[in-house]
């Protein structure tokens, strides 16, 4: 992220100049954009040419972001007087009413622009910001499936369905979704750990002790995939033939030794350790190694 130090700034150009950076490196910096618009650019704003169009949807934006409807008022409406039916405008006017949560007004407009170009990225992730800030979840999962059909490689927004999935505890099709980002990033070991925990809650803990150890051969420090195998293996070392359940009981010694050892890198009095051991017994899994 590119950052300055305000106080440099002296003059029109040096403030003209930082908010060209800011635009160029994609950073928001939203207060700091209205203290220079209205420190040096704002009073003349014209010696810009055609580039004070690109810094009042800046402003703009700034101003939402710091509730400052004044002055996203002001860029709105110059904008909107020298584009007046250009849908990056009329998108902004439906930001606006986001901003002071007239939703229906909001959706309205990005439903017009859609009707005119259905594949609107930006348009139909502000829509589902919509849904979704009025908790109308149903209609949020509808429109969030059809988004990903047409656009099947966005991470993000396979995140955000699993993790609306989650909220409504619809395993399966949470764990659908992992699946599909597991074969877009297979060595992201994040997700194969988040794929390892669904499993376990669903019951099929052989699964979730495959992908526990996937993750932690991706990355040996996943704490959270050392408790995962510990607790998976604690629940099949007991429930399998001798040679197995033997295997389990290796794993599971192995992931309480290396949690002890995490521990004591960040644990010198023993503080944590004794209560990690306390939730060990209580699971009915045994001590960690001392």
């Amino acid at each position: 992220m590119s950052t300055t130090n305000l106080e440099k700034i002296k003059n029109w150009n040096d403030a003209g100049s930082q908010l060209r950076t800011w635009r160029d490196d994609n950073v928001r910096m939203s207060k700091e954009t209205l203290d220079l618009w209205s420190t040096y650019i704002a009073p003349s704003i014209n010696r810009l040419g055609d580039e004070k169009w690109l810094v009042y949807e800046q402003v703009f934006l700034a101003a939402l972001d710091c509730q400052n409807l004044t002055i996203a008022e002001d860029c709105l409406a110059a904008l909107k007087a020298q584009f007046s039916s250009s849908k990056r405008v009329k998108k902004l006017f439906a930001m606006k009413y986001e901003a002071i949560e007239d939703y229906q007004k909001a959706l309205d407009i990005y439903d017009s622009i859609l009707e005119e170009d259905e594949t609107n990225a930006h348009v139909l992730k502000r829509k589902l910001a919509c849904l979704k800030a009025q908790n109308r979840i149903n209609e949020y999962v509808k429109e969030l499936n059809e988004y990903l059909k047409l656009f099947q490689a966005d991470h993000e927004a396979w995140l955000e369905l699993c993790d609306v999935y989650l909220s409504e505890m619809d395993f399966a099709k949470a764990a659908f979704c992992l699946e599909e980002l597991i074969l877009m990033y297979p060595h992201n070991h994040v997700y194969q750990q988040r794929y390892a925990d669904i499993k376990y809650t669903q019951g099929q803990y052989d699964l979730a002790k495959t992908y526990y150890l996937y993750s932690l051969k991706l990355n040996p420090k996943n704490v959270r995939s050392l408790y995962g195998l510990l607790l998976t293996t604690a629940n099949l070392k007991s429930s399998q033939k001798s040679k197995e359940g033997a295997d389990n009981s290796k794993l599971n010694l192995w992931a309480r030794e290396e949690l002890d050892k995490k521990y004591k890198e960040v644990d010198s009095d023993r503080n944590l350790m004794n209560s990690v051991n306390d939730m060990f017994q209580y699971l009915a899994i045994g001590k960690a190694e001392k």
